[in-house]
């Protein structure tokens, strides 16, 4: 299986990890997520009164100098781990 193929398999497999997964994991996965679908941030930086877009942006500026293949496995790495965690304390 290529790189892109596991990276669209594991996409789908975020939709289940659970609710209490942090904000921060979430803003990771959002910022490595776009890097490898889209690459570098190609818009602005929304105001401050737009909190949650603010801070979707702010994950995706701070992986921006990462390939689409390294955010790809980064990402992949990170659902990895994050539904190991999730199976751990069920």
């Amino acid at each position: 299986m290529g790189l892109k193929e596991e990276f669209e398999e594991h996409a789908a497999k975020a939709k289940t990890l659970p609710q209490t997964t942090t904000n921060e994991n979430l803003l990771i996965l959002y910022g490595l997520f776009k890097q490898a679908t889209i690459g570098p941030v190609n818009t602005s930086r929304p105001g401050m009164f737009s909190m949650k877009e603010r801070a979707k942006w702010d994950a995706w500026k701070a992986v921006e100098g990462k390939s689409k293949d390294e955010a790809m496995s980064d990402y992949i790495t990170k659902i990895k781990q994050l539904l190991e965690e999730a199976a751990a304390s069920a």
